[in-house]
């Protein structure tokens, strides 16, 4: 069962006040992620604690970076579900992960931030990775 959409709300607000555009269907992935020009950044959003201490703030502070993606989107685990399991489509070869981050470069995938590069990290840390990202690849 997802959560309430009232519970859930401030946290897809997070992101989406920071200029992410949510992909809520199966057609909103696929019409605007594989023909995004640039730097797209795809965002797995969750309810989980290192989403909310780790994750989404860091995502947010990595933003002020001088390189950065070109195009913002999220989708939310647990609560867009068809959504989600499109675009983790995009994100093969790696399992699904939540929270996430993808960033591709016209539609290839060339950095994956897992769970498990967020959970027990701090915010600054999921920012300084997604930096020397947006440096590489931006």
């Amino acid at each position: 069962m997802p959560y309430p959409e009232m519970l859930v709300a401030p946290m897809r607000a997070e992101l989406t006040n920071v200029g992410f555009t949510e992909l809520k269907t199966i057609e909103e992935v696929d019409s605007l992620l594989p023909n995004a020009k640039g730097v797209s950044m795809v965002v797995v959003n969750s309810v989980c604690g290192c989403a909310a201490g780790a994750a989404r703030p860091g995502i947010i502070r990595s933003l002020t970076n001088e390189k950065k993606p070109d195009n913002l989107f999220t989708v939310f685990a647990g609560q867009d579900t068809e959504a989600v399991n499109k675009a983790r489509e995009f994100m093969l070869p790696y399992p699904p992960s939540s929270p996430s981050v993808a960033l591709f470069k016209d539609g290839k995938l060339v950095h994956f931030v897992q769970r498990l590069e967020v959970e027990g990290h701090t915010a600054e840390q999921v920012a300084e990775n997604l930096r020397k990202a947006y440096d590489q690849y931006c």
